[in-house]
């Protein structure tokens, strides 16, 4: 990358002007020369900043989603990391739809992938054995980013609040389960977990 040369306020007007040009048309038909006019800059200013369109694609969702849960991290309950996350995908629906579609399901996962992982880290570690962490850390993270990506492509009906709600759930029968198994495990197992540990950190 080319960070090194970034004046915030540039990226920020190129990244307006691409967002604005996904909403009309698929990033491969989109040219560096139509996002500079957008913004009323010199075309070779773009490679300042960015190496093509993808990379700037990229520089957006580093910038606003995932960095937008990372000034939160760890003092905000995972409820409110997920309806954060949908809220942005909501206001950003036809920019999120056109970088999903042209740059592929696999390409996109990988930011929701690290945005989803920060919001529900920490209550994971709340439910699992230590030798459980990684794999159950991965199994609902694999779950979240398909509910998210569906909901996303209008596969999936229902309100932000109504899924989160439907996780919430899910997370509690799964400490309960959990509590259960280690009650039976005997005394030498780890102490039962309350249900409501699902709330993650306390917020500040």
């Amino acid at each position: 990358g080319k960070r090194y040369k970034t004046s915030e306020t540039t990226c920020q007007a190129i990244s307006g002007a691409l967002k604005q040009l996904m909403t009309q048309k698929p990033l491969e038909r989109i040219t560096v020369a139509e996002i500079m006019r957008g913004c009323g800059m010199a075309r070779q200013h773009f490679y300042y900043h960015f190496d093509n369109v993808y990379d700037a694609v990229r520089w957006i969702f580093e910038e606003e989603a995932v960095a937008l849960l990372r000034e939160h991290e760890g003092v905000m309950l995972w409820q409110d990391g997920l309806l954060q996350l949908f809220q942005y995908l909501q206001e950003n629906r036809a920019f999120c739809l056109c970088a999903l579609r042209s740059m592929g399901r696999d390409h996109l996962k990988r930011f929701f992938q690290t945005d989803i992982r920060t919001i529900i880290q920490s209550t994971i570690r709340l439910i699992a054995a230590e030798q459980e962490l990684t794999m159950l850390t991965q199994f609902y993270v694999g779950a979240l980013v398909s509910i998210v990506e569906d909901w996303l492509l209008g596969e999936i009906q229902g309100t932000p609040e109504e899924l989160i709600r439907f996780v919430d759930q899910v997370l509690r029968d799964h400490v309960r389960g959990a509590g259960l198994r280690l009650s039976q495990a005997g005394p030498g197992a780890a102490p039962l977990l309350e249900p409501d540990h699902c709330a993650g950190p306390v917020s500040k």
